[in-house]
């Protein structure tokens, strides 16, 4: 009896250090929700110019044109006007140069509470809903979520999603397209380009408090150390896919607020889709939703959360299949 007690008890000290362990495991797979494809019927139509509506494609849809630009957007009312002028401006141009080139922008209003559909919509009847469509979610869903909706409402044969306050210069098109086309995308024309702010993070922590600075290289750390290797800047908003790799990827996304970024490339480096990291114009723009230190640490948990519910099983990497 004495010895079955110090057994157990010996047992109960060798597990006792694995208990917070087996507790993070069990939260992360408890709590992980699945992808969520589904959009309100109100998600499945556009305004043209003259106030109609029409259906939005599928992604699973064969691609009829160019590019498509896919724009997030939460309460955008002011920044958004600068960015589109630039993009259309260069778009428009690039059109006239090149007449074959074709493309859309898709703006997704992630459910704001100001006029972010409206301004939007000028740019709807300025240049026609062939050109530039408005997509209002319903609800908001976070910057993944809009961006996956966005995506799978186009018909671009290359997919480019860029941020709506214009931070990236919107010519740095060319450079990430340069890099699709520098990766092997053969043979099932597979690929992703990512623009990169890394040239700048010398001078970006000279400006930086220490904290911050801190915070940054916890968050790059936990990014290489759970989640993706051999990408500097995962979180630049301005990223070039092909439709197919957008398609695998998109189909599997299950973070929709800041992180998705990072679960997006894990999942491209999973199914082994080529990533190309180049480069581009960034400057920083007042007006930023990213709240520095709480959103940091919320992203640094879903990072570990994104691996974690991988592990477990809790997620999967799905098939492509079509929204409801």
């Amino acid at each position: 009896l004495r010895f079955c007690f110090s057994s157990l008890l010996e047992d109960r000290l060798l597990f006792t250090p694995l208990m917070p362990h087996m507790t993070v495991l069990l939260v992360a797979h408890l709590t992980a929700g699945m992808v969520d494809l589904k959009r309100h019927e109100k998600e499945t139509l556009f305004p043209t110019a003259t106030g109609e509506k029409e259906p939005f494609p599928s992604l699973h849809d064969p691609s009829s044109l160019e590019l498509s630009v896919i724009v997030p957007a939460y309460n955008e009312e002011l920044r958004m006007p600068v960015m589109m002028e630039e993009a259309m401006g260069y778009l428009e141009n690039r059109q006239k140069q090149q007449p074959l080139f074709t493309y859309e922008v898709i703006v997704v209003d992630d459910g704001s509470s100001d006029q972010t559909t409206e301004v939007a919509l000028r740019y709807t009847r300025k240049y026609g809903a062939d050109k530039v469509r408005v997509l209002t979610l319903v609800k908001n869903r976070g910057k993944g979520g809009a961006v996956r909706m966005g995506t799978l409402s186009s018909r671009g044969k290359l997919i480019l999603m860029a941020d709506a306050d214009g931070a990236t210069k919107f010519a740095d098109v060319e450079k990430v397209e340069a890099g699709l086309h520098d990766v092997n995308i053969k043979p099932e024309n597979m690929a992703i380009s990512c623009g990169s702010r890394a040239h700048l993070e010398e001078e970006a922590v000279a400006s930086r408090s220490m904290f911050r600075t801190f915070l940054m290289y916890g968050f790059h750390f936990l990014v290489w150390f759970f989640c993706v290797r051999g990408i500097k800047d995962t979180q630049c908003g301005f990223k070039l896919f092909t439709r197919e790799a957008a398609l695998k990827t998109f189909s599997s996304l299950h973070v929709e607020r800041w992180a998705f970024d990072v679960e997006l490339l894990y999942i491209a480096q999973c199914f082994k889709i080529p990533i190309a990291e180049v480069a581009v114009n960034w400057t920083e723009i007042e007006g930023s939703k990213l709240v520095p230190v709480w959103s940091w640490l919320q992203m640094g948990r879903d990072l570990v959360f994104i691996r974690l519910r991988y592990i477990t099983g809790a997620w999967r990497l799905e098939s492509p299949r079509k929204t409801d």
